[in-house]
């Protein structure tokens, strides 16, 4: 492990020297995650992605991207584009990222099962503003949105998203 690394713990995610309160699925910590079962994935996952509303927000650092209209995610095991960023229209299952609530005004994205998605592995795990306290979520970690500003300021290419079997 490197100080640039967040951890999670049964307390919350350790990261530069603090705690952060955030919740995970509602399936809970899998070392055999798959596609629906709501559980959050054992493993080291990449920080390799950061998107962001721009009609809600600034830029929130330089290589954010902005969540357009029509973008989505495609959670399809059967499809080609599965557990990528794609454009509406889609006749296939998919997440849409641009939602009207602020639940993906700021997400992060792990590389888990991508970019050559195993079919039935799992979409995307995401970093993303929770719900509410102790809410759980589909498979991603979810955060206060103050505190995942704050987190998403301070990750560095090479921070990793730790989710330690010693969890499951």
């Amino acid at each position: 492990m490197t100080p640039q690394d967040m951890v999670l713990t049964r307390q919350g995610l350790r990261f530069m020297g603090r705690m952060w309160p955030c919740t995970i699925g509602k399936g809970g910590i899998r070392a055999d995650k798959r596609e629906g079962d709501g559980a959050t994935p054992v493993g080291v996952h990449r920080i390799v992605g950061f998107l962001y509303r721009p009609d809600r927000m600034a830029r929130p650092v330089d290589w954010a991207l902005p969540i357009r209209p029509g973008d989505l995610w495609s959670d399809d095991p059967t499809h080609e584009d599965y557990n990528l960023l794609v454009r509406a229209p889609y006749p296939y299952s998919h997440e849409t990222l641009r939602r009207a609530d602020p639940l993906y005004d700021l997400v992060l994205l792990t590389d888990w099962n991508w970019p050559r998605a195993e079919k039935g592995r799992g979409s995307a795990i995401f970093l993303h503003r929770w719900r509410r306290p102790g809410y759980p979520t589909e498979g991603c970690v979810a955060f206060r949105p103050d505190h995942l500003k704050r987190i998403a300021g301070l990750i560095r290419y090479e921070t990793r998203l730790i989710v330690p079997a010693s969890l499951t």
